[in-house]
């Protein structure tokens, strides 16, 4: 009798354990939850690049906003296809050169699968892929006003505390996904994410 009790015992942890079968689509079913959470991982990590490059943008042009209101500068922001950087006017010389000297407002490249769509006044700009020329001695010998009409940044950000009303969009080429920053007339900056561009 204790013999049979331990022989159903023995025979109960042999059949007690998992099949082969049974491990296998345990298997199957951990790789197939384990891709789609590092798909989604994906998908949201390049979320957040497009997220973190137009909050980083909005932050400098607050920063840039009240740098100018306290020390008295006009700065100005110029677009490009893959980046932004900031200038500066020359109060004495009329003319925009880039600003020199400031980590903060040093030109920045967005990443190579993204680009700026710029919107004014409710018309989309062209973008250039390079910084336009800003001054240089040659404009020292030019007419004020001529100055003036070759270079002028798609942003002013004045030091009466007044920024340029716009609105821009970082989108991803790969999927169209964008960002979008407005600056409303009153100054004010929003950052949404938005499947359209505004038209």
């Amino acid at each position: 009798m204790i013999a049979a009790a331990r022989d159903r015992q023995v025979a109960a942890r042999k059949h007690g354990g998992f099949t082969l079968i049974e491990l296998l689509v345990v298997v199957v079913i951990i790789g197939i939850v384990s891709s789609f959470l590092l798909l989604s991982f994906g998908i949201l990590g390049n979320d957040r690049a497009l997220d973190q490059q137009i909050r980083r943008l909005a932050s400098l042009l607050e920063l840039t906003l009240d740098e100018a209101t306290l020390q008295g500068r006009d700065f100005g922001l110029e677009l490009m296809q893959g980046g932004y950087r900031f200038v500066e006017l020359d109060p004495v010389l009329g003319q925009w050169a880039e600003v020199v000297g400031d980590d903060m407002l040093q030109p920045r490249q967005l990443d190579e699968d993204m680009e700026i769509e710029l919107y004014i006044e409710g018309r989309q700009v062209l973008l250039s892929k390079e910084p336009a020329k800003t001054a240089s001695a040659e404009d020292d010998r030019m007419a004020r006003s001529d100055r003036e009409e070759r270079y002028a940044p798609h942003v002013l950000i004045l030091s009466s505390g007044d920024l340029s009303p716009f609105r821009m969009a970082i989108v991803r080429d790969t999927d169209r996904a964008r960002k979008t920053l407005s600056v409303s007339p009153a100054g004010e900056i929003e950052i949404d994410a938005d499947d359209q561009a505004a038209k």
